[in-house]
């Protein structure tokens, strides 16, 4: 009897391998028809991914809009409605400022850019007059130089940045990423997500309880919050950040006389989103551009004064507003850097940095944790041992 279960057993198991097997060459086998069902499932979920987003983003705000709220006279109307009327606030305040970029300053950057790519033809005509009256042993004159002028000259920016060009490049845009539905429903699902959080965190609690070990749910939660505050302090420290120095420099390249001073502004606050690397590149962009159209006196001036605001940022501001959450040593963070750019592009080098911070903080309570439960299995062994008799 015993043997005719075991074989049995031994027949099913061969008969669920040879279905997995026919799973898996049937997967293989209509590969493109499944990558393209996937692709399909993404861009039907993708208003609730960027819903998420929104969500995630404007959580902090809302949450400290809230609690001022909840510090009103009790069972008042504002104290009752605190978290409708945080999300009210919140949304309002982002409706404003988006008017305000897209009537103020977007504008007046994307003028300025179309300006420069104009005239980017009088400036080099110019930049080479001037390089040929130079002396013929002047490293300007050098065949390393003009062969990079060449090549710059060859790039037909134009091309790419005409209005119908970039007319054509937003419709692409806004076809491909989300269209007036998509936009709507994510803004749906956002103030869904903020009015419901409680519920939706709570519920997550009750799964990962359920799911997982006492010892594994608690651990897995303080690294979950501890997570997600190092990337919410870092996206929005950022940011505000970039929008600042942005400021600055676009204020203090105006007082200059420079030209293009509020697109090279931006160019460089948003550029102020890499750490360490896109400062750097920024500045010699706008040093370039300065050359081109203020000359070389006032690219110097420039550089020393937008050099003295990104000192001021990296040692006064940006300590203010990052605090000390994602304190890193500089090699660690150029590292992250250079390799979240090397395999995910900007995007990567601009979530390295958080990432690696993530990492950190594993890494340093893994061997935290490792050392004192050696230090307690030798103390444990230590009141083990017999007492010697002399």
């Amino acid at each position: 009897m015993d043997k005719k279960k075991s074989n049995v057993k031994d027949y099913l198991a061969i008969f669920l391998i040879g279905v997995l097997l026919i799973l898996v060459y049937k997967l293989l086998d209509n590969f493109t028809q499944i990558g393209e069902w996937i692709g399909k499932l993404f861009s039907v979920l993708m208003p609730f991914f960027v819903g998420l987003l929104i969500a995630y983003i404007l959580y902090m705000p809302c949450k400290g809009i809230e609690n001022l709220y909840r510090k009103t006279k009790k069972k008042s109307f504002i104290n009752k409605h605190a978290r409708v009327l945080s999300i009210l606030t919140v949304y309002l305040i982002l409706i404003v400022l988006v008017i305000v970029a897209l009537t103020l300053v977007i504008p007046a950057i994307v003028n300025s850019g179309i300006d420069f790519i104009n005239n980017i033809q009088n400036y080099y005509n110019a930049a080479m007059n001037a390089i040929e009256q130079l002396p013929a042993e002047s490293f300007l004159k050098s065949d390393i130089v003009l062969n990079a002028i060449n090549r710059i000259q060859d790039i037909d920016l134009q091309r790419f940045a005409s209005i119908e060009s970039i007319i054509n490049y937003l419709k692409g845009a806004i076809n491909i990423v989300s269209g007036i539905f998509n936009a709507f429903v994510a803004f749906v699902v956002s103030i869904y997500i903020l009015a419901e959080r409680t519920e939706i965190l709570s519920f997550i609690k009750k799964c990962a309880r359920a799911l997982f070990k006492k010892d594994i749910y608690l651990r897995s939660g303080k690294y979950f919050y501890k997570s997600n505050a190092i990337f919410f302090r870092f996206l929005a420290s950022q940011i505000l950040d970039a929008i600042v120095v942005g400021i600055l420099t676009s204020v203090a390249m105006s007082i200059l006389g420079v030209r293009y001073a509020i697109f090279l502004g931006f160019m460089i606050g948003l550029f102020n989103l890499i750490p360490y690397f896109g400062a750097i590149i920024a500045v010699i962009i706008a040093i370039i551009v300065t050359i081109f159209t203020g000359g070389i006196g006032q690219a110097i001036i420039m550089a020393i004064v937008v050099i003295v605001l990104q000192q001021i940022d990296a040692n006064v501001i940006n300590p203010k507003i990052v605090g000390s959450s994602l304190k890193m040593s500089p090699l660690l963070v150029i590292f992250a850097v250079t390799v979240g750019g090397a395999y995910f592009g900007i995007l990567g080098m601009f979530l390295a940095v958080p990432v690696m911070a993530v990492i950190k903080l594993f890494v340093i309570e893994f061997v935290e944790f490792k050392t004192k439960n050696k230090k307690r299995k030798i103390k444990e062994k230590a009141t083990t041992l017999p007492k010697s008799n002399n």
